[in-house]
């Protein structure tokens, strides 16, 4: 498959009619539509560290959540990180495609992994933007199932605040849900997991009386480069797919 039939592919899986107004997905870099694809690195961001590997390993295409462009590119130039790996990929002809909230939205994206991974029963969407998951779980307390997320993820670190409830409906949005627990305390949730919340929302946690657990983002959303390389696999059997662990925060 070519890389434009690649995209065309990806985008009857993943619609681009589910990306919020704000966001900004999609062919993020192509050197060539017509080139074959038979290659592919996948990785939830795509820093230097990736296109580099990319480079060196000779692949055609990445692919990756969070979008290679995000805000607007005022120039390229080699003093620029985005302009810098965009000057790289395009040198070596390489693509580029990212799908952000789209994929979080998604039936079988971003947050209905997390649900899966996390046991959740009878799943469905909360929030304005059907982003959100929501689902039962079998009761128990704050604390250790805020021990199953950090083990399940395989997360480094996990921070939670006790609601003073059990943990019975469990809400989820990978990456930066602060935004959302209103949304998931309507939606009847007892405990949200996301990757980012504000440290006044966890203090408050036991006044709101919700259960709240930050898993980080890179680790509420990793477990979806495991989809994006299966969706790659399906269209072609014959395609090289690698993925690349793309976290470059460290906790001490």
């Amino acid at each position: 498959m070519t890389v434009q039939e690649y995209y065309q592919y990806f985008c009857e899986k993943i619609p681009s009619g589910l990306s919020l107004e704000w966001d900004n997905d999609g062919l993020m870099c192509c050197p060539d539509r017509t080139r074959e694809v038979k290659r592919i690195l996948v990785a939830l961001d795509i820093t230097e560290t990736v296109v580099e590997e990319a480079i060196s390993g000779a692949y055609d295409l990445i692919l990756s959540h969070h979008p290679l462009v995000f805000r607007g590119v005022k120039s390229l130039t080699e003093k620029d990180g985005t302009g810098r790996k965009l000057l790289r990929l395009v040198q070596s002809g390489i693509s580029a495609m990212s799908f952000h909230t789209r994929l979080d939205a998604v039936e079988g994206g971003v947050n209905d992994i997390l649900a899966s991974l996390f046991g959740l029963a009878d799943v469905t969407v909360f929030g304005d933007e059907c982003i959100g998951r929501i689902g039962s779980y079998p009761e128990t307390d704050a604390e250790t199932f805020a021990r199953t997320v950090k083990e399940t993820l395989n997360a480094p670190v996990v921070k939670f605040a006790c609601g003073g409830r059990p943990v019975s409906r469990v809400a989820v949005l990978g990456g930066s849900g602060k935004d959302d627990v209103y949304a998931a305390m309507a939606a009847g949730a007892d405990t949200y997991v996301t990757g980012e919340l504000a440290y006044h929302q966890l203090v408050d946690a036991p006044e709101m009386g919700i259960n709240l657990i930050e898993a980080g983002h890179f680790y509420t959303e990793y477990p979806v480069c495991k989809r994006l390389a299966q969706l790659a696999e399906e269209a072609d059997s014959t395609v090289d797919v690698k993925i690349l662990f793309s976290d470059a925060v460290r906790v001490l």
